[in-house]
This record gives structure tokens, sequence and C-alpha cells, in this order.
């Protein structure tokens, strides 16, 4: 059996510095109203990920390095059987939330584990996991990322956090950065990862629950940025609840244009940065216009 080490580690071991590779888009854009509250999408946004989002494509998954794992953690099972009852147990769960009533469902990648591996325990699983995602997706911080949670921290603009995750999701802030993200100036009722409410992106589930939130803080909808890198998954949901949006098109692995998608076909984002740290540069900006 593996040795029991936090999974911060088992995160840091795998992971190896990655750039974002140039998409060829333009910064451009303007805000509409000043932003009091800033929502980001993790993967592919505020994390270079290797695949481009959570999780590795079914390609991705090679048996070889797959089969070196199972070894790894005692596991007597062949690579292809395990690798593609892991794929039909992720469908035949979404099969069962959609019947439910769920438009978009996400599943507990730690559960689906449980269930491929015939463990009787949680702890091995959810250890499984973590070391799975690590191998078949590496991910790095996204250039600028503390200088952008820092210019937002000092400037009270309340953070959070709507995204497609699993349970390890929030530990890659403490693996990169050495905090939580509640340290960082994230706001604990303002995290909204989709495994904890089986809604994926791009159900609107999510955001109209910060929307909420929000409310409480008597925050408007139109005091909201929404940072994400996907057309559909991130601009599409936020745009329909009201929030102000901004394309992350900094990375060519993870931006999602969806141009033949009928949903993104007349969908504009308010704005389109090429790095996070052009996002501070668009708060100042329309916070000195706003000021006039």
């Amino acid at each position: 059996m593996v040795r029991e080490i936090p999974f911060t580690e088992i995160i840091k071991k795998y992971a190896k510095p990655l750039k974002p590779l140039a998409s060829g888009s333009k910064i451009h854009g303007r805000l509409k109203k000043p932003v009091r509250a800033v929502l980001f999408d993790i993967y592919g946004t505020l994390f270079i990920s290797g695949s481009g989002d959570i999780s590795g494509s079914r390609e991705k998954i090679h048996p070889l390095v797959l089969g070196r794992l199972l070894k790894n953690y005692g596991i007597k099972k062949d690579a292809d059987e395990v690798k593609k009852r892991y794929f039909e147990e992720i469908a035949k769960e979404h099969g069962r939330l959609r019947k439910s009533g769920v438009d978009y469902p996400e599943v507990e990648i730690d559960m689906i584990w449980m269930k491929v591996l015939e463990l009787d325990k949680l702890p091995p699983a959810r250890r499984f996991s973590v070391e799975f995602e690590s191998v078949f997706n590496p991910v790095w911080p996204m250039p600028g990322l503390n200088k952008v949670f820092k210019f937002l921290k000092e400037n009270n603009i309340i953070m959070g956090v709507i995204s497609n995750a699993q349970f390890f999701s929030p530990i890659l802030f403490e693996a990169f950065t050495g905090f939580y993200p509640e340290e960082l100036g994230f706001s604990s009722d303002l995290m909204f990862y989709s495994f904890e409410h089986k809604y994926a992106k791009p159900s609107t589930r999510l955001f109209l629950k910060a929307k909420i939130v929000l409310a409480d803080k008597s925050i408007t909808a139109q005091n909201t940025l929404y940072v994400g890198n996907d057309m559909l998954n991130d601009i599409y949901p936020a745009d329909a609840v009201g929030f102000q949006t901004a394309l992350f098109a900094g990375d060519r692995r993870s931006l999602r244009l969806r141009k033949n998608d009928t949903r993104c076909l007349k969908l504009t984002p308010d704005l389109v940065v090429t790095a996070l740290t052009d996002i501070p540069d668009y708060l100042n900006r329309q916070n000195a216009w706003s000021e006039r």
C-alpha cells in the first residue's frame, strides 16, 4: 500500500511548471458597472490544466500508466477494464441524476472510484482519486495568480468560485500558494463546487445560488464579474443570471469558444482578457471612469 502523504504533496509530486500557450486572442471590451465581487472558474482560468479542464480525456488515460498506478495501490485489476468501467460508472450516474431532474449532472468522483475499484472504505478511494487526477491532468498556477488575489483582497473586492470541480479542487490553492482559499481573500459562502451540488456548468444552478448570497451582501449581479475560459460553461450561465463576464483567453489549451453551439452564437463577453493581470487593470480603469 502507498505511504500516507498529504493530498497537497501528491498534487505537487506530479506538478511540473506549465506555461500558458498563446491563443491568438486580443484583449478588448469594457465593464458596464463598477465591480464589487469577482467570481472565478478554476481549471483553465486560475490554474493551467494539462488537459484544458478537470480530469483527463479518455484518450489521455494511457493503460500502461494507469496499470502502474493500480499496482502502486495493490489493486489487481486490468487497466483497460478499469478505464472502461470508470467511464461507464460516470455515464450511469449522469443518467440517474438526469432522471431526477438535474439538467447538467455532476458526479462525486471518489464515490465513482469506490465502485470501480470495489473498495469498501472512502479514504483509499479519495487518495486514489487525487493521484489519478494528478497523473493524468497535472496543473500549475496561471501567471499572475497571487498578484490578482492580493489586488482584490486589498481593494475589498469579494472573491468566490463557481467551478466544475471535485473534492480535491480546493486543495490546489493550498498546494500551490501555501494558503487556504479563505486566507487568500475568498468568501467561504461563495465557493460553489459542482460535486457538492450534483449540478455542473453550464447549468445556471450554482450561479443563481451565488447571486442569492451576493444579494445578502448587498451586491447586485450587475456589480459582479465572472471570469472563465469557456463560452458555454462559463460565459453563457453567468450572462444568463446577469453577471458581467470576462472570457479568459490566456491559454489555448483551455480556451473554449464554442462557435458552433447555438447557445453561444449571439453571446458576447463584456471583456476578453489574455492574462489574469488584465483584470486589475480593467477594474482600476472602470473605477476611475465611474468616479468622473
